[in-house]
């Protein structure tokens, strides 16, 4: 279903890889990302369209992720790609374009923004009631939801009168304050506490136009903006989740589970701040935190949190954000593409990418060169000198790829690792070996002195 529904905009796409790729003419007119007139009369003539259902399906593959615009320039986006050996890419694919039904359906203009946002921020609870109903549930009993819902959201913003009240309501016969509402109201003082005033029954803070914008009309435009997403059907007085669109709510539940078991607790914290949180955990407890975190960010932002967060000075943060970007998977192809010119993340990237294109991860170190190799034994000692013990420092030895020791110092000195000298260090106070351990510091000393 998601294919069938998608098809449309791939072939915009395909058609736009193709005749607005590198050496191609301009996509845009404005670096807005909407096609120009010349470009969209063009792909109509190509496709047997019409400038107007190119636009549309233009609009649906970015919505998609189908196409990535930069400035007045086109690529595919990733999905695109994987479109015909992953399935996983093109459902994602349509979720994203499900999550912006409000934009591929815009409201009309004569609707209060304040409203139309209400309503957008409303819908989910509707979703969810509709896939609870699992069939046809009358407009009227989601209006009621719907206006039930808003009137929350506007309780949650309300202003809370701290003002003295008027001398009537002082006397012994006026009831006491309201201590019903939903904004935080305590049944009685905290100990030690004594507010100097009593507290108001809130006044909701939205007033004017939006307040009393009538809910039928926007309810049914949002009806309508999720049934030309394909998320549901609409029509004689009442609305179903079609498979797709029960499967996009169970999905987003599932997402806010797993970031609601967050089982160290780091899910509010940055990239590295969570990867510093997640050093001293066992792999699978790592990679259930790492599933939490991403599970409460937009994936996009998420995977350039991760890859900044490697780019630092701690060669343990850059392996462990290449540990979580490999729980992103094929969203963060395209980010993971674009370090492989960096030297510091090179080695990490190919082998990211090698494991991602299907290879044995322990088979994946075959795809980098001697040098790169020797980088990322240098990188992760360096990793293991920082925060682990010294055998495991010794034992990290056997992992390279030299035959010999004095064959891996020689390595190591040319390959021109920032930290070589202390990992040389390092290594050479932790290893039992006097003679090994002599050589080591030797090569630190050379490498010191610049030979």
């Amino acid at each position: 279903m998601a294919r069938s529904g998608l098809a449309a905009a791939a072939r915009v796409a395909r058609w736009a890889d193709a005749a607005l790729g590198p050496g191609g003419d301009s996509a845009t007119a404005d670096g807005k990302a909407t096609l120009s007139d010349a470009t969209a009369e063009r792909a109509a003539r190509a496709l047997g369209l019409t400038p107007a259902q190119v636009r549309a399906d233009w609009d649906t593959a970015r919505l998609a992720g189908l196409i990535e615009v930069h400035g007045d320039s086109a690529r595919p986006g990733w999905r695109l790609r994987a479109w015909d050996r992953d399935d996983s890419a093109v459902l994602r694919g349509w979720v994203a374009l499900c999550d912006a039904w409000s934009l591929a359906h815009p409201e009309p203009e004569e609707y209060e923004a304040a409203a139309v946002a209400e309503v957008v921020t409303a819908m989910p609870q509707v979703l969810s009631f509709l896939q609870l109903s699992a069939g046809p549930v009358p407009v009227p009993q989601l209006l009621d939801l719907l206006q039930q819902r808003v009137t929350e959201l506007r309780t949650e913003r309300c202003e809370v009168d701290y003002a003295p009240p008027p001398e009537a309501s002082r006397s012994s016969d006026a009831p006491g304050p309201d201590t019903s509402g939903a904004a935080g109201a305590r049944s009685g003082p905290e100990p030690g506490l004594r507010p100097r005033v009593p507290l108001q029954r809130p006044r909701p803070a939205l007033a004017g136009p939006a307040a009393d914008a009538p809910l039928e009309p926007l309810l049914d435009w949002a009806l309508r903006a999720l049934a030309s997403v394909g998320a549901l059907t609409y029509g004689d007085g009442q609305a179903t989740l079609t498979p797709l669109g029960s499967w996009a709510v169970w999905v987003k539940l599932e997402q806010i589970c797993v970031a609601a078991q967050s089982p160290a607790g780091n899910i509010e914290q940055g990239a590295e701040d969570m990867l510093r949180g997640c050093a001293q955990l066992r792999p699978n407890a790592a990679r259930a935190e790492y599933r939490a975190w991403l599970a409460a960010r937009p994936v996009g932002s998420a995977v350039t949190e991760l890859i900044d967060a490697a780019r630092g000075e701690d060669a343990l943060l850059r392996g462990l954000a290449f540990e979580a970007l490999r729980v992103v998977g094929a969203p963060a192809e395209p980010e993971v593409r674009t370090v492989l010119d960096e030297p510091t993340l090179r080695p990490y990237a190919l082998l990211w990418l090698a494991e991602h294109d299907g290879a044995d991860p322990e088979d994946a170190h075959e795809v980098l060169t001697r040098e790169e190799a020797t980088w990322l034994w240098v990188d992760t000692a360096a990793a293991v000198a920082d925060h682990g013990e010294a055998p495991l420092l010794v034992r990290h030895l056997e992992s390279a790829v030299q035959p010999t020791v004095p064959a891996l110092l020689t390595e190591v000195r040319a390959v021109g690792h920032p930290r070589t000298v202390q990992v040389l260090v390092a290594l050479a106070a932790a290893h039992p070996d006097p003679a090994l351990a002599k050589a080591v510091r030797r090569a630190a000393f050379q490498v010191h002195r610049g030979g």
